[in-house]
């Protein structure tokens, strides 16, 4: 494809003038010197048809590399074509004794005078700095004598700075008067584009021609080879975009070019280019491992330095020189600094022809030196390591060394895919048994976690089968037992680790004791395993308690806590207790992680947080363990406990299928009750359909799902239904000895859908076992919860008292509430009687997901028996609970039940600071003034009760627990208001007290 000449006027007007002047009789030198690719030999056919339009007669020569041996070689193809080139080439013999060819430039000096006898003469050299010695040295001595000739003289010259140094050039011997010199710039990116659209002949994407201007580097020579490329795309098959790498293009007249370049520059220059090609060739993991340490390992001097040293050590160049021909690279178009200042190549695919060329091996060579030079300058583990990605096995111990370096900062930085790249290429690298089984270790954990769970296991298993510490064979067995328990193989799980605790182990009894705990963890994912696994644990603690550790008895809390056979109280008592005492490193996780799960029960939901925070804290999360995955569960746990249902949908992990797993997991239980609450119902059922249960692992997890799925059919009218997923889920809780309700409360759930469906005997029965189970466990939670269903199912006047009941438990939030509290007002609640800051009481955590609920049943009891206006009150702070909470469902719940009892519909929000009343806005305002109950009341006039009743609820509606978030609550509603002074708000309520207005 021709390419128009572009932006070389002025050399052309030059051209002209000089020859104006030969064609006078008086000659001189032209020289056009540019880098390789400006369009010299273009130029030189431009200025050569000019001349010949303006009547001179044109010699032309081209020099190449391959003619440099032949003694005048470039004079003879100026020549040749003359009468009398014969004789004067040499035909005629030299004198007998002379040195050979020692006349021949006088009779070359001679013809060429005798041509311009005849008319004024151009003579055209190409690439004269490629011309024999012997022709460099006539051209220059025919300079000096053409001023007084009719000949003009114009030749073309590389002149680009390449790492080796050039010779001198055709005038370093001239005096400049005798020369016109003119350095061919590259292209403009304006001209570079119009010519992409020219040449094209059809309408081009911009990104397109930008991509285009960016890889022709502002070279003709590189621009036109790619056009060339491009234009034999058919118009409907062009790309929008240019591709990075060469084999996308056809011809290849691109790739051709960029070798053309490559060669003129040298072997030296070409291997400094590939150097910089290859470093570069990852530009992502460059820019997220390099930059970091960019300023370190410049001494502070910025990246130019550093990088050409690093350049010139890959490429076995001087350092010197190579900070030059960055400098002179960036200045032709061919490199464009980067992120940072780092000198790139203006475009992938140029970068990709640089490296086109050349081998494999080589190219990993010059990764295996640029990795060496990186760790001598103390660049860090990262960005040596992303070079040993690329090189072959190195073979030495530094690598390995580098390589587990890089991957433990991935796995901080949470960077999985990376952390699998360096523990991988590790392996390639000598290392002694020991440590490949610790390496072989955290690469299956993370392949089963990240990649799939069939990649995973082999790692592991190899690990276990090659020699290690004993405290790393611990690890590994844990993390291949949690693997296996995780594809329904529990009792292989268990027997990799009773056979590691068998042979391995002896002598180490703190490691016997986490084998042991693992194994009772693990147990969870077979209920028949299970029963073994614990029945041995309490046998064993019964008689040597020190014998499963503290994490052992955790596990044996845990155990009491599911199966009825304790308090919370209690169950705490001994939690903390464990806690208190010294934990083996390894073994603190497991006695966390149970703990966390206790105190969630025990609905101390701060605590549990804390010992999650605490227990994720000291996890490797890059190891398998059964604990991390049980930590993760427990604080969703919570927040579905908290009611914090926005939170819970969006967290990422709850709403996406565990790795490994085709059954659902505990996330997607809690997920699919968040989205029937928040009245996603359609969601929730593409969630539950999703999983197929008719052949699952028959986990907890699994039953966990049972009861959600149970909740989403009873929202959606199908109690029957409901009822069987509930008593499926207690069928299966029951074999594994779960029998309390403070994970699946199936009995109550099972209770109201036999009522839904007229069975109140059946409800009955099921609701007083539950009380009697939640009696023993005494939480407000679970309490509240039985005492509300049984308050259900019981009616009448029994019934309302044990929804009364209820509300009152659950109002007091958790600390171990019993059955037979002393009736607690509304009006008393713990965040508003306080006179001082107005918290909670000790241990205390809020339970509105329960109470909601119980103030619906209580204000349909109340409607029941025709108490609408304290029914009301009921039902509008249940309504006003739900909407603060998010909670859509059970605020639908709550306004149809006062529908029903024949109040109007709410026209304004029930929560916020725009639902206070005038009062409760005054006390709410004073209050926030650090004023205390009791002086609200005697500077308002009024009763201590009525404060705290008005407090309790603002509060309520301000969606707060303490006096110290009062001022920030209020913040929007005052600056809603208008403003006050004199005369307005708390200032105006004390004026009319003073005065003795009733407030």
């Amino acid at each position: 494809m021709s390419v128009a000449l572009r932006e070389r006027r002025e050399e052309l007007e030059l051209v002209a003038a000089e020859a104006e002047r030969a064609r006078a009789g008086a000659g001189r030198l032209v020289l056009l010197r540019g880098a390789t690719g400006t369009g010299r030999t273009a130029l030189l056919e431009a200025v050569a048809e000019q001349a010949d339009a303006a009547g001179m007669r044109v010699l032309r020569a081209r020099c190449s590399p391959d003619h440099t041996s032949v003694p005048f070689g470039a004079v003879f193809q100026l020549l040749a074509h003359g009468p009398g080139f014969d004789s004067a080439a040499g035909e005629e013999p030299d004198p007998p004794g002379t040195p050979p060819h020692r006349g021949r430039p006088a009779r070359l000096w001679r013809l060429l005078r005798s041509y311009a006898d005849d008319v004024p003469l151009l003579v055209a050299v190409d690439d004269v700095h490629l011309a024999d010695e012997s022709s460099r040295r006539w051209l220059v001595e025919a300079v000096r004598r053409i001023d007084r000739l009719p000949v003009l003289m114009v030749v073309t010259e590389r002149s680009q700075y390449d790492i080796d140094p050039p010779a001198d050039g055709l005038v370093h011997a001239l005096s400049p008067a005798l020369v016109r010199t003119r350095t061919l710039a590259p292209l403009s990116a304006g001209s570079a584009a119009e010519l992409v659209r020219s040449a094209l002949g059809r309408p081009v994407p911009a990104e397109l021609v930008d991509d285009c201007v960016r890889a022709g580097a502002g070279s003709p020579l590189l621009l036109r080879a790619l056009l060339d490329d491009l234009g034999g795309t058919a118009a409907e098959d062009a790309p929008a975009a240019l591709p990075d790498n060469c084999a996308a293009l056809y011809p290849g007249s691109y790739a051709a070019a960029v070798s053309w370049w490559l060669d003129s520059a040298g072997p030296t220059t070409t291997e400094v280019a590939r150097a910089l090609a290859a470093l570069d060739d990852d530009e992502k993991a460059d820019e997220k491992a390099g930059e970091k340490d960019g300023d370190s390992a410049s001494g502070g001097g910025g990246h130019g330095d550093a990088d050409a040293e690093l350049l010139a050590r890959t490429a076995g160049a001087d350092p010197a020189r190579v900070p030059g021909w960055l400098t002179a690279m960036t200045g032709l178009g061919l490199l464009r600094p980067g992120p940072g200042g780092r000198p790139r190549y203006a475009h992938p695919l140029l970068r990709d022809a640089v490296l086109s060329s050349w081998s494999g091996a080589l190219r990993q060579a010059a990764h295996h030196r640029a990795a060496e030079a990186m760790l001598r300058r103390g660049d860090r583990a990262e960005a040596v390591a992303g070079q040993l990605l690329r090189s072959a096995p190195v073979g030495e111990a530094w690598a390995t060394g580098v390589l587990l370096d890089a991957a433990d900062l991935a796995v901080r930085d949470d960077r999985s895919d990376d952390a699998l790249a360096f523990l991988r290429r590790a392996l390639d690298e000598p290392m002694p048994d020991a440590r490949r089984s610790v390496v072989l270790t955290e690469l299956g954990s993370l392949e089963y976690a990240t990649v799939r769970s069939t990649a995973g296991i082999p790692r592991l298993a190899e690990a276990m089968r090659l020699p290690g510490l004993p405290r790393d064979r611990v690890r590994a067995a844990v993390a291949l037992g949690t693997a296996l328990a995780r594809q329904g193989e529990a009792r292989v799980a268990i027997d990799v680790l009773r056979g590691l605790e068998n042979e391995h182990l002896t002598g180490h009894p703190d490691l016997v004791r986490t084998v042991q705990t693992a194994s009772a963890l693990l147990s969870d994912h077979d209920p028949g395993t299970r029963r073994e696994v614990y029945r041995w644990l309490r046998e064993t603690a019964e008689r040597s308690p020190q014998l499963v550790g503290t994490a052992g008895q955790a596990l044996l809390v845990r155990y009491e806590s599911t199966a009825g056979l304790t308090s919370a109280a209690s169950a705490m008592r001994r939690i903390r207790a464990l806690l208190a005492q010294p934990a083996d490193p390894l073994a603190e996780g497991f006695l966390l992680g149970t703990a966390a799960a206790v105190a969630q029960w025990a609905d101390q939901l701060d605590e549990a947080d804390r010992l999650v925070r605490r227990g994720l804290a000291g996890q490797r999360t890059s190891l398998l363990h059964p604990m991390h995955l049980a930590l993760l569960n427990v604080r969703v746990d919570i927040a579905a406990a908290r009611g914090a249902y926005a939170e819970l949908l969006d967290d990422p992990v709850v709403l996406s299928p565990v790795v490994g797993r085709l059954d659902p997991a505990n996330a997607q239980a809690h997920a699919l009750i968040a989205l029937v609450e928040t009245g996603r119902t359609e969601e929730a059922t593409a969630l539950a359909d999703g999983f197929d249960l008719q052949n699952p692992y028959d986990s907890w997890e699994l039953n966990r799902f049972l009861y959600a799925r149970g909740v989403l059919r009873a929202a959606t009218g199908d109690p029957a239904g409901a009822l069987g997923d509930f008593l499926e889920c207690g069928r299966h809780q029951s074999a594994r000895d779960v029998v309390s309700p403070v994970v699946t409360p199936w009995r109550t759930a099972s209770a109201e859908c036999h009522l839904a469906l007229g069975r109140p005997r059946q409800a009955l029965a099921l609701a007083e076992e539950e009380l009697r189970l939640a009696t023993e466990w005494n939480t407000p939670r679970v309490l509240g919860r039985a005492l509300r269903v049984l308050g259900t199912a019981t009616g009448g006047r029994r019934g309302l008292d044990l929804t009364d009941r209820a509300v009152r438990v659950l109002r007091e939030g958790a600390g171990g509430v019993s059955a037979g509290t002393p009736d607690v007002t509304p009006e008393a609640a713990p965040e508003a009687t306080a006179d001082g800051d107005g918290s909670a009481a000790p241990g205390g955590e809020p339970v509105e997901t329960e109470l909601i609920p119980a103030l619906i049943a209580q204000g349909r009891r109340l409607t029941a028996v025709g108490d609408r206006a304290r029914a009301r009150e009921a039902l509008r702070e249940a309504a006003e609970r739900a909407e603060r909470l998010g909670a859509v469902r059970m605020r639908a719940a709550a306004e149809a039940a006062l529908r029903e009892g024949g109040a109007r519909r709410a026209a304004t929000a029930r929560t916020g600071s725009g639902s206070l009343t005038a009062s409760e806005r005054r006390i709410a305002e004073l209050a926030a003034q650090s004023r205390t109950n009791t002086e609200i009341a005697e500077l308002l006039h009024l009763a201590r009760r009525t404060v705290e009743t008005h407090l309790t609820s603002a509060y309520r509606k301000l969606g707060i627990r303490r006096r110290a978030e009062l001022g920030a609550a209020l913040t929007d509603a005052g600056s809603r208001s208008g403003p006050t002074g004199p005369g307005t708000g708390p200032d105006r309520d004390r004026d009319r007290h003073r005065r003795g207005t009733q407030a």
